[in-house]
């Protein structure tokens, strides 16, 4: 098969290579089973590329997804995997130095990309891109946005970190002038250190939020702050950059842009504004307005106010790109949202199950508070699993005891691969547990999953909705729970 639009081999060259292949056909992708890269691998097998992959963990949906793309995936990763050698390799953040394929690759001198510089090479190329940045609402934010631009019509192409529910995929190669793709502050690759945003030529750049996350790579919040500050000196003067401006620390810098700065919020700290936000029926309904003035009435099926601040950055974007009123605010209308964020599993037996990808201290804290909020009068079991590299480590032990507030009753089970983190930097459930009994809430360990899978079925009553919350897919809980139901 001949690939479709085949970038020049200079395009694609790393640093410290001194030879590239002359026609590029064979990719091979290691660590290809993440999400993002069997994303980049079906953009790629969009484009005609034969492609080959190797990755440790191979179970659904990512092996699923590959064999319905007929991608061929080996088990593990081992140097006899780069015979006969690709053209071109591509390799995945999960990627280490010392593993046998990375070695393999430096001595037969293949040329190489990152992660990043793939997209950048083959799915951005020559579209000017909307970098979707900061802490957390990335997902969301860039999933609302390609509908917003699929409904106007202008077939976007895009690459997202979760799974836009209106799209059912999360990437799309795009005819259209415009890139989405979230900008994630995480390192790039083994041999580049440096965060992934900074490779995705950033022509509009939205920033919902900046904390200390992934203290696995970051010292301290400045020194993420510093990693904010070099995507917005990359943003031209003829960009813009959309800013949240109820969060204190973006409001220094984004001073330092050469481009057009739009700030929005949801109090008064934005040129943009939302207000006037009230519930009706299964929609939430707001009017927005720009420097005093209101221009649109919408509603959405989103909730919680950290929603309804990623639908004003995205409609802050739409008035910039010149979309028709209508079509916003039927495409807020319709957007499904995204699996895994606040997702309605099912309801069984009068019990509502739903999933999230909340980790983060401040996203554990806002999502019980939206779903409290939205399922008023009914009781909320908040069940949370510290999986994150962030999460398993000490330096957010404090914060969560202020993240369950809004939640009836809490359960927590022991981490999971704890012999990875420093002893004097491990996480406690335990003594998380106990600081949320001392204030007041109800609030229980485990020590695994299937000991709280056996808590939860004693604990759970008619009406109540139990909310999980995890970046991984913690034991698949929420699906055997509804399964369980069924024999209660």
């Amino acid at each position: 098969m001949s690939p479709k639009n085949k970038s020049k081999p200079e395009d694609y060259l790393h640093k410290g290579l001194n030879r590239v292949p002359r026609d590029l056909h064979h990719v091979y992708l290691m660590g290809i089973c993440g999400t993002g890269m069997a994303s980049l691998a079906g953009i790629l097998r969009e484009q005609g590329f034969s492609l080959t992959g190797s990755d440790q963990n191979i179970y659904p949906p990512m092996s699923d997804f590959l064999e319905s793309l007929s991608i061929p995936v080996l088990e593990g990763y081992s140097a006899e995997h780069l015979y006969p050698s690709p053209d071109l390799v591509i390799v995945g953040n999960v990627i280490t130095r010392d593993n046998p394929e990375a070695v393999e690759l430096s001595h037969l001198g293949l040329p190489y990309l990152s992660f990043p510089q793939a997209i950048k090479t083959f799915a951005i190329r020559d579209k000017r891109s909307i970098v979707v940045s900061g802490t957390h609402g990335k997902t969301t934010t860039s999933s609302l946005i390609a509908w917003l631009l699929e409904k106007a019509g202008l077939d976007p192409g895009f690459m997202i970190g979760g799974i836009p529910q209106n799209f059912h995929k999360n990437f799309k190669e795009g005819k259209g002038p415009y890139f989405v793709i979230e900008g994630d502050e995480y390192d790039t690759a083994f041999f580049d250190k440096g965060p992934k945003f900074l490779h995705y030529n950033p022509w509009v750049t939205i920033l919902t939020s900046i904390e200390f996350d992934h203290a696995d790579i970051y010292r301290d919040l400045d020194h993420v702050i510093d990693s904010f500050n070099k995507l917005i000196d990359l943003i031209p003067p003829d960009g813009l950059l959309i800013a949240n401006g109820d969060i204190p620390t973006i409001r220094p810098i984004i001073e330092r842009a050469k481009c057009r700065v739009v700030t929005y919020s949801l109090s008064d700290n934005g040129q943009w504004r939302a207000a006037d936000i009230t519930p009706q029926g299964d929609l939430t309904c707001l009017k927005i307005f720009n420097a005093g003035e209101e221009k649109s009435h919408l509603c959405t099926g989103l909730y919680g106010n950290h929603n309804l601040s990623n639908l004003l950055s995205a409609v802050v974007l739409a008035d910039f790109l010149g979309l028709p009123r209508h079509v916003v605010s039927e495409a807020v209308k319709d957007f499904q949202g995204v699996v895994r964020r606040q997702q309605i599993i099912g309801e069984k037996k009068g019990i509502l199950v739903l999933d999230d990808f909340a980790h983060h201290p401040t996203s554990v804290r806002e999502t019980v508070a939206a779903v409290s909020k939205k399922y008023k009068g009914r009781r909320l079991i908040a069940v949370f699993e510290p999986r994150s590299n962030s999460s398993r480590r000490n330096v957010f032990q404090t914060l969560y005891a202020s993240s369950f507030d809004d939640a009836d009753v809490i359960m927590i089970p022991e981490p999971q691969l704890m012999e990875k983190i420093p002893v004097s930097e491990r996480f406690s459930s335990q003594s998380l547990v106990k600081d949320l009994i001392n204030r007041g809430l109800m609030a229980l360990y485990f020590e695994n999953t299937d000991r709280l899978l056996e808590g939860l079925l004693k604990e759970i009553q008619d009406g109540d909705v139990v909310l999980f919350m995890s970046n991984g897919v913690f034991d698949y809980l929420p699906r055997k729970l509804l399964k369980r139901l069924d024999t209660i």
